[in-house]
């Protein structure tokens, strides 16, 4: 893995410069050297995908650190079982497989490192612009509470717009596990977002 991470940024900046139409059979071709046991068509293939992994780990965990560790941990077992891939052209599905695998691990670990979450209430709301980062931070909080699962289908439907077809790849679940897991998921958030509000307005009234 030295070698990997000690070629990933000149890697990436040829990557960069690839145009779009040559990337394709250039992964392909990358991808079955990797297969073959080259270090160094691997290394390529990490440093194209290291900062996308590390955005999903990061809009997953909300912590720098765990989502350094999940991508990490996400080449290291990539690297190993990569002789195993069968279908070359899914190769970016079945990375985003392995990280989503290693964010549920890294959330459990801290899940048990801090097995009590305090619930902060949300900032008492002077103007339109302190109403608006209050309500940024309310949903930053109910995030956090939510299951790893669903935050994984929260960030691959909004924030990364996947469809529910690519959201199943990514995760290797059926699409319909997708569309209930989502529904979950939001009604989540919703019920998360008001337990926070009523929290906020006891606060608000025991500090009169």
């Amino acid at each position: 893995m030295e070698r990997i991470q000690a070629t990933a940024s000149l890697s990436f900046a040829r990557r960069r410069l690839a145009p779009a139409r040559e990337r394709r059979p250039l992964q392909r071709e990358l991808v079955e050297r990797a297969r073959a046991g080259d270090r160094a068509a691997f290394a390529e293939l990490a440093a194209a995908s290291i900062g996308r992994l590390f955005n999903v780990a990061q809009l997953m965990l909300r912590d720098r650190d765990l989502a350094d560790d999940a991508v990490q941990e996400t080449l290291v077992l990539a690297w190993r079982d990569l002789r195993g891939l069968r279908d070359i052209d899914g190769f970016e599905a079945w990375l985003h497989r392995i990280l989503v695998r290693s964010v549920y691990r890294e959330a459990e670990r801290e899940r048990r490192r801090s097995p009590s979450r305090m619930r902060l209430p949300a900032a008492r709301i002077d103007n339109d612009s302190s109403g608006a980062v209050a309500d940024r931070d309310a949903i930053e909080r109910g995030f956090r509470r939510l299951r790893p699962e669903h935050r994984a289908v929260i960030v691959f439907h909004h924030y990364l717009g996947y469809s529910d077809e690519e959201a199943a790849a990514a995760m290797a679940i059926p699409t319909g596990t997708v569309k209930s897991r989502l529904h979950r998921a939001m009604s989540a958030l919703r019920s998360e977002l008001e337990a926070d509000a009523r929290g906020s307005g006891l606060a608000t009234e025991s500090a009169r």
